[in-house]
């Protein structure tokens, strides 16, 4: 039976707002609402939704491409693709497992260069030595492994949203992710259990992601006037 896996992860409030604080019990909003808060142009909810699921896509994003920086391009492309068109959004499904479909795609559709567990990143040499360590031991994996590792052990999400984020089936998750617990010593995953901060983003991505992805939408009146966003 395999290990179970650890909880899912909150959003990612570790930095601060692009004007402020965010607005009052927006990032406690579901999904939906900011949906079509952001649909009918409002910069807050979109916000929102880019600092609960920021991390997750840099992480998926981060398990194809090389690096910090071109994972950060993956994800800006990809959020600024999915938010000029969220029609395309089908509320049957989960909105983060869409995005993070999407980003996926684009993450595979630009890698140049195979994955070096040996390279450094930018940023890498300033993280503490264990994650470091924890980190290169990923890196190790196959691509569909870790990918499969990445989403379910380190940022907790469940089989079925993680088959429908990657565009595989559910046992095809399951069977990758026991392939890849196998891989790793299981002392060494109880080590990245206990690290949440493990291939986190790194200082100042998030908002550099935020105010990027807002300055490459298209602004809603009320918006571009200097009115507050719907």
């Amino acid at each position: 039976m395999l290990d179970p896996v650890t909880q899912t992860r909150g959003p990612d409030n570790s930095s601060p707002a692009r004007r402020g604080s965010s607005p009052a019990g927006a990032s406690e909003q579901p999904d939906l609402l900011l949906i079509e808060r952001a649909r009918g142009g409002s910069e807050q909810a979109t916000e929102a939704l880019l600092r609960r699921y920021g991390r997750r896509l840099f992480r998926v994003a981060r398990t194809v491409i090389v690096d910090d920086e071109r994972a950060e391009s993956v994800v800006r492309e990809a959020c600024v693709a999915a938010f000029s068109d969220l029609s395309r959004y089908e509320p049957t499904g989960k909105f983060a497992a869409w995005l993070t479909r999407l980003t996926y795609q684009q993450a595979r559709a630009e890698r140049r260069a195979a994955w070096d567990p040996r390279g450094t990143t930018p940023g890498e040499t300033a993280q503490p030595q264990d994650l470091r360590e924890l980190a290169a031991a990923v890196a190790q994996l196959p691509e569909v492994f870790r990918t499969v590792f990445v989403l379910r052990v380190i940022e907790g999400i469940s089989g079925i949203e993680t088959a429908a984020s990657l565009g595989v089936h559910e046992t095809t998750v399951r069977t990758r992710l026991y392939r890849a617990l196998r891989r790793l010593d299981g002392e060494l995953v109880r080590s990245i259990r206990l690290r949440p901060d493990l291939l986190d983003l790194p200082a100042g991505t998030l908002q550099s992601l935020v105010n990027s992805v807002l300055a490459h939408l298209p602004r809603s009146p009320a918006t571009a006037g200097g009115a507050a966003a719907p």
